[in-house]
């Protein structure tokens, strides 16, 4: 009697055997004809088809769904397993209607109390999209283990609910359950968007107190949770006390220094390059993360030659045509003035995507070829591309900055046709240009259309004011700011002590320069002691502007020495020009404009012994003048007039030359100002400055009249 009762359980064993290594082999065909010749069946059998392993394997979801139903219909006994397999399809598949036919199911069954089968339901719905369920299966369960918990943690942090996240995980631990270093990885990822300091360290309380602190991965997401929210310190310290950092360690960690620091103090952003070389040294494989963070430092410290290594890094690992590595190593080349690389990079990328394009767009506009970056724009858009906000943001910037106004108007029509013009970075470059070119009203118009204002755009609309003389409406929008509760930063201070000195505010921009100091706790910088100077020697106080720059820690910047000299110049002091003159090619040996200002003081004070001796200087320490170039726009092409060419027009454009001379004519003898006399001996008398020149200055001239017609 055994023997007959056991001897159709081998056979059903062998059949349960061979029908889930069909479905592990994805032989669904093998599978089904096996299935239908079955004399017994039991749950273990009608399992495999309803897994990842069955029918769903090769996307037969909705036959799996379906053999979980007739299973049920078949009288078979269905266990936890079976149901969790069923769930499982809906949850790749997302079939939320499926999927809550099998929750009835569950429920019926009295299976609903399975840990196992809860946390599949919790899994289904998350993947559904459905919060609110995933919670309601999870308040509803009598019996829940730590997956569960850890389930509902993934959860809330999915969604971008991180402080709900943290409440469950304060809950879990009320309860008396043990947090595990999923639980504890997944909200420590989870607050890096929170930005709140007080949770963070009490998350990293918590991890110290149960002693997962020395755990690879729950220590990995700490690192990252501080490098990312400016606390490098803390980074560090946790980095150094993991026995074996993996590499989401060393990227967080490499990410955090490049994250922070300034132009100031890149020695920060150089500590991410010696932490690559030590990942090196450990044998630890780089990945796409790294390689763009390394490639980032490089770029910010310019440090070009280990740039160059990396790059030889990315090619040996075969990543050299990965948009995302060449977008670093673009920007690392570019800003390098390389443009030659950024070319080789943006040629190798195999498949485009519109970040490329805006990178290799920006590295032209960055190294002054306009021409080539707006060619790549027509390239753009003769691919059926759709260009970001970036890139036309760039362009128009690249128009402010050589002055090519009416393609910056066309860039700007671009942008309304596209729904571009509310975007603030767009916004920003409009009231630069605008303003830049006097047309206020216009600027006044962008900035009132930006959907979100910032704190770039105010910048924009004050610097704007003040260089059109409007520098009260600059000090009410200021004031505007600070009644709004902006968090005033430098920039901030900058954009309105240059309104001030435009304007001619002493006393206010004054005020705003200690007010920066004293009640913001900020540290001014050079460009801000450049501004007092000019703000000062505008209002004829050279003494004072010379003193200030005595005080101000900047006295070695050529900088203010600059702006101190054009104010001598505009006041006419030329004793306190000449001693800014001499103190310029003290500070810039190697620089030709300081020689030639000071070569103008010289004899514009008749010292013409002293202007030779300031020219041999020139020539003697190798310093080079740049050539110089002037161009107009016309309805055409845009015409380039260079420094000591002959600057070959066609034939209708002869009548400026004609304008030249005549201007040229009507200078000699309209104006006895000794200085205009110098002038024309400047450019007479020697080799360097000779007769081209004064045709380039008359060609500069002409072309101003033939724009304004």
């Amino acid at each position: 009697m055994l023997t007959t009762f056991h001897r159709p359980r081998p056979r059903l064993f062998a059949h349960n055997l061979l029908l889930h290594l069909s479905c592990k082999c994805c032989f669904v065909s093998t599978a089904h004809q096996l299935f239908d010749t079955m004399p017994q069946r039991d749950s273990i059998t009608w399992t495999p088809l309803c897994s990842r392993y069955g029918y769903s394997q090769v996307d037969f979801n909705d036959t799996s769904l379906h053999a979980s139903r007739d299973e049920g219909n078949a009288g078979v006994l269905l266990d936890r397993h079976t149901y969790a397999c069923a769930i499982a399809v809906c949850a790749k598949s997302q079939h939320l209607n499926h999927g809550r036919i099998i929750h009835g199911l569950v429920v019926v069954n009295g299976l609903i109390n399975s840990p196992f089968v809860v946390n599949s339901l919790m899994d289904m719905y998350l993947k559904c999209g459905m919060i609110d369920d995933v919670r309601l299966v999870f308040d509803q369960a009598k019996e829940r283990d730590k997956t569960s918990w850890n389930s509902l943690i993934s959860a809330y942090a999915k969604v971008g609910w991180p402080h709900v996240a943290v409440d469950v995980l304060g809950w879990m631990h009320r309860y008396g359950v043990r947090l595990t270093y999923s639980a504890l990885s997944t909200v420590v990822k989870a607050c890096n968007s929170l930005h709140c300091e007080e949770i963070s360290r009490m998350i990293h309380g918590c991890v110290v107190k149960i002693g997962l602190d020395l755990d690879m991965y729950v220590g990995s997401a700490l690192v990252d949770l501080y490098a990312k929210n400016a606390g490098l310190e803390e980074a560090i310290k946790i980095f150094k006390n993991i026995p074996s950092p993996n590499l989401v360690a060393f990227n967080a960690l490499i990410a955090g220094f490049c994250r922070l620091g300034n132009e100031a103090n890149n020695g920060i952003k150089v500590e991410a390059l010696k932490l690559y070389r030590k990942m090196l040294r450990r044998r630890i494989q780089p990945s796409k993360c790294t390689y763009k963070s390394v490639l980032e430092a490089c770029s910010l410290t310019y440090q070009i030659e280990f740039g160059r290594q990396v790059h030889a890094h990315v090619v040996v690992n075969g990543l050299e045509k990965d948009g995302y590595i060449a977008c670093a190593l673009i920007s690392l080349y570019s800003k390098s003035g390389i443009i030659s690389g950024c070319l080789k990079c943006f040629d190798l990328v195999s498949k485009k995507n519109i970040f490329v394009w805006g990178r290799m767009v920006n590295a032209y506009i960055r190294n002054g070829h306009l021409k080539k970056a707006l060619e790549l724009f027509k390239e753009i858009l003769s691919l059926k591309l759709h260009p970001d906000s970036f890139i036309l943001s760039s362009l128009v910037n690249g128009c402010l900055s050589m002055g090519l106004i009416l393609i910056g108007k066309e860039i700007h029509a671009y942008m309304v046709k596209s729904g571009f013009d509310g975007f603030t970075v767009c916004c920003n470059s409009l009231i630069s240009i605008y303003s830049a070119v006097g047309d206020i009203e216009n600027a006044i118009r962008v900035f009132k259309e930006i959907d979100r204002i910032d704190d770039s755009s105010c910048c924009s609309m004050i610097l704007g004011y003040g260089v059109n003389g409007d520098g009260r409406e600059a000090l009410e929008l200021f004031k505007e700011m600070e009644n709004h509760g902006v968090i005033m930063g430098t920039t901030v201070f900058l954009a309105i002590l240059t309104a001030c000195s435009h304007c001619g505010l002493v006393e206010e921009g004054i005020r705003f320069y200690e007010t920066m100091i004293k009640c913001y706790g900020l540290s001014p910088d050079v460009n801000h002691v450049a501004c007092i100077v000019g703000l000062l020697g505008r209002a004829g106080k050279l003494m004072e502007a010379e003193e200030f720059i005595m005080v101000s820690g900047f006295k070695s910047n050529p900088l203010v020495w600059h702006t101190l000299f054009q104010a001598c110049w505009l006041n006419r002091d030329k004793e306190r020009s000449l001693k800014a003159g001499e103190r310029l090619i003290e500070l810039e040996p190697l620089n030709a404009s300081s020689y030639i200002i000071l070569y103008n003081i010289y004899m514009s004070m008749r010292k013409f012994s002293l202007a030779m001796k300031t020219r041999g200087l020139m020539r003697e320490r190798g310093a080079v003048r740049e050539m110089g170039f002037s161009w107009i726009e016309t309805s055409g092409p845009v015409i380039v007039f260079t420094d000591g060419s002959d600057n070959s027009l066609p034939p209708q454009y002869n009548s400026l030359y004609m304008k030249v001379h005549k201007l040229l004519l009507d200078m000699k003898e309209k104006s006895k100002d000794s200085e205009s006399q110098i002038w024309e001996m400047e450019f007479h008398t020697n080799n360097k400055w000779d007769g081209n020149s004064v045709k380039f200055h008359g060609e500069l001239l002409a072309a101003c009249i033939a724009v304004s017609g």
